[in-house]
């Protein structure tokens, strides 16, 4: 994020002192908000001690957590080489390296259709990869402004793309950023006693997203694979 900031800011040839300044108001608040949750949300990094329905989880030690078992504890042989259950999926790399030949194949072969150029596998694939944690509103929102702005209006009103396309993305950042608070502060953060709505539930809908796939392992609630 930080990078695609930096370049944002180049491209709108901000001064460097002003880029500083931002980068230090940002770092800042990012700092302060965290210290703040750390010290003031009682047991915010142990789920099993929080309220039901609580919030307040600590993804970034969990996703250290995990990578640490998984590749130091049980070893990358035992997860995606031939004793794991993904083993199956270093066919990936593969796939990933022989994607974009189709489509520079299909672009020699048919020349005038200039759209075919335009297909970015690694752009394609990389953006699915995202898909777990977003949803598909997200790519409907992201694609519509996405086309609207740099296909439609790129073409049209090109002296105006050039001049405010950019401030325009940062627009949209800051405004995600802004309405982001003012969620919290309206709808989730007196969830427990105030109003219910979507985007504070945190059930996925899939109860068994959590069950154990290793053959022969039993948990209350969860079907045992053979």
């Amino acid at each position: 994020m930080d990078s695609i900031l930096l370049y944002r800011y180049s491209c709108l040839k901000i001064p460097g002192m002003s880029k500083l300044v931002g980068t230090v108001v940002a770092t800042s608040v990012y700092f302060a908000t965290a210290w703040w949750l750390l010290t003031t949300v009682e047991h915010i990094c142990d789920p099993s001690k929080l309220t039901k329905g609580s919030p307040w989880t600590c993804p970034g030690d969990d996703i250290f957590y995990n990578a640490s078992i998984i590749w130091g504890v049980v070893g990358p042989v035992r997860m995606f080489g031939r004793l794991g259950l993904y083993s199956k999926m270093n066919y990936f790399f593969l796939i990933g390296i022989v994607a974009p030949l189709p489509v520079w194949i299909l672009s020699r072969m048919f020349p005038e259709k200039k759209w075919i150029k335009l297909v970015h596998m690694p752009l394609i694939i990389g953006g699915a990869g995202a898909l777990p944690a977003a949803r598909v509103v997200n790519y409907w929102c992201w694609g519509s402004v996405g086309v609207l702005f740099n296909v439609f209006v790129y073409r049209r009103y090109k002296g105006w793309w050039a001049r405010h396309n950019y401030i325009l993305s940062a627009g949209l950042d800051a405004g995600v950023a802004f309405m982001a608070i003012l969620c919290y502060f309206t709808l989730q953060m007196w969830n427990v006693n105030g109003p219910k709505w979507w985007g504070a539930q945190l059930d996925d809908h899939c109860p068994l997203a959590s069950c154990p796939t290793a053959p022969g392992i039993q948990v209350e609630g969860c079907p045992v694979f053979q």
